[in-house]
């Protein structure tokens, strides 16, 4: 590339990166730096959809109150006021752009998922938002001349001098070298860690890599014990987990253990439109009870045709794995699907680093609390990828700070003497399904930590994309655990059976500096 210097460079090329990518080309030469191919995100795998309050009878201050209420205590009641005053226009900036939402009498459909007090959920494709979307804005990309892709190319360090980001170091897979990259706005759109875990929704890129870059750069990070956990995963002999969407459950499907009986009504009031966490809890306390991997999700009640035009994917991905969900129940278990927590930022998506800035699921923007609200995700993409951009290019008014309150930390030094547990991939994944998945307690996190600093003492310098990503998920899954351990009590998507209940001693946020 003859030109290493640009206005923006976007790490990353999901919805964040993309949609911040096409706001950006407007101020100035844009570089999007991304590990794979253009495609390779989350964010097409998001099925259920986006939310925003456009529906007869709803207003962004039930859809702020909704968002509060899930979130247990730890959302920033700023960040959410934005999140749901700014949506509808958000909303309007992707038809614009040609995103095809599903229509219903001439209207946007609207559907309702679950801890939403009102059907405020748009879709496309019925169950292939994520991918809609990314199509759209991938294409709009393709086709703008002020923006650079750089694919195959994996971001490795943010270069700072004197508090300020200045470039990106980035291993480019196909020579296999090292090459830098001068800006003075640098975005981190990596998306999130789900590869820590062995079961999770989530694709193969999905490993931490700008938690990690970010922690090592001297940015804070929050949040990272809240790690959400979905539901209703497929659960199959030799079939990866996939995602059953919380939409399912919001169109009328009820959860049954292998016995037949339906139980969520048997753990609260809401049965199977509780929030995320109290729903997987519910399942792997039902599992355990009836000594199964595997509870069933059943639609067989539903419509045909509702099943089969809401949810296409889902239901043509069990088809082919010889399954008529129509006919038949689902077999599902819960899996890792989102980090709520990541690089901290203020509201316009800046972190304490000058020029670096964070959006999408490697940022903490204090939307989601400890519990993400479902399909916020996709909107708070939007929402401050927007913000970001007006701040980039001097539009904004000067930030106002965040008034919740914190624990600060660094990574502590542990004695790992005598710890000889090799470092794999799959080795690690299961040490923290094992050690740090829905229940957690003292003694596994405990265990976890140990082996995680002892990996963590004796990585090498990475020579190949693997072992960059492998070095990442060490450093993701210390900060994970090392959070999880500190934070003494349940609250969200964070369960310790230690400490069963919620404290008021814990209502803050416990952050993780780099001080090396």
């Amino acid at each position: 590339m003859a030109n290493k210097e640009f206005d923006f460079i976007i790490i990353g090329s999901g919805i964040a990166g993309l949609y911040t990518a096409l706001l950006a080309k407007e101020a100035g030469s844009v570089l999007i730096l991304t590990k794979g191919s253009l495609d390779e995100c989350n964010t097409k795998y998001a099925q259920g959809g986006i939310a925003a309050p456009i529906g007869h009878g709803d207003s962004a201050e039930l859809h702020f109150k909704d968002t509060m209420a899930a979130g247990a205590g730890l959302c920033d009641p700023e960040a959410v006021r934005i999140l749901t005053e700014e949506a509808s226009d958000r909303i309007t900036d992707l038809i614009d752009l040609g995103v095809p939402f599903d229509t219903q009498f001439g209207e946007v459909a609207l559907t309702r998922e679950a801890a939403h007090s009102l059907p405020r959920i748009l879709h496309a494709g019925g169950d292939a938002t994520g991918e809609r979307i990314e199509v759209t804005l991938s294409r709009a990309v393709h086709d703008s001349k002020n923006i650079t892709i750089m694919e195959h190319s994996l971001a490795t360090d943010i270069i700072v001098r004197d508090g300020i980001a200045k470039g990106v170091t980035a291993f480019d897979s196909r020579i296999g070298s090292l090459e830098n990259y001068i800006s003075s706005s640098i975005i981190l759109s990596t998306g999130g860690a789900g590869r820590l875990f062995k079961l999770t929704t989530n694709p193969d890129v999905a490993t931490g890599d700008g938690i990690a870059i970010a922690y090592k750069a001297g940015a804070d990070i929050t949040d990272m014990e809240f790690c959400q956990f979905h539901p209703t995963a497929i659960r199959l002999p030799g079939i990866p987990p996939f995602l059953i969407s919380e939409a399912v459950r919001g169109e009328g499907g009820t959860l049954r253990n292998v016995e037949g009986h339906h139980f969520m009504p048997d753990y609260t009031p809401d049965a199977e439109l509780a929030p995320r966490d109290i729903v997987a809890r519910s399942i792997v306390a039902e599992m355990r009870k009836t000594g199964s991997e595997r509870v069933f999700l059943d639609v067989t009640h539903l419509p045909r045709k509702t099943i089969t035009n809401r949810f296409p994917t889902i239901y043509r991905f069990c088809l082919d794995r010889g399954l008529d969900i129509s006919k038949g129940l689902i077999p599902v278990a819960p899996a890792s699907h989102y980090m709520m927590g990541g690089v901290r930022t203020n509201a316009y998506g800046e972190t304490n680093i000058a020029g670096l800035f964070a959006c999408g699921e490697v940022a903490c923007t204090g939307v989601h609390g400890a519990n993400r609200l479902a399909s916020n995700s996709l909107m708070e993409v939007l929402v401050f990828s927007k913000r970001i951009i007006d701040r980039a290019k001097g539009e904004t008014p000067k930030p106002v700070k965040s008034s919740t309150s914190e624990s600060r930390h660094t990574l502590i030094k542990r004695s790992t003497s005598g710890i000889d547990t090799p470092l794999r991939l799959a080795m690690l994944q299961s040490l923290l399904w094992d050690n740090a998945g829905i229940v957690r307690s003292k003694e596994k996190l405990e265990e976890a930590a140990l082996v995680l600093a002892a990996w963590h003492n004796t990585l090498g310098t990475p020579t190949d994309r693997p072992y960059y990503e492998l070095c990442n998920m060490v450093l993701g899954g210390r900060l994970l655990i090392e959070a999880a351990l500190i934070r003494e009590e349940s609250r969200g998507a964070h369960f310790r059976t230690d400490f069963p209940e919620p404290s008021s001693e814990w209502e803050k946020h416990i952050v993780f500096r780099n001080e090396d």
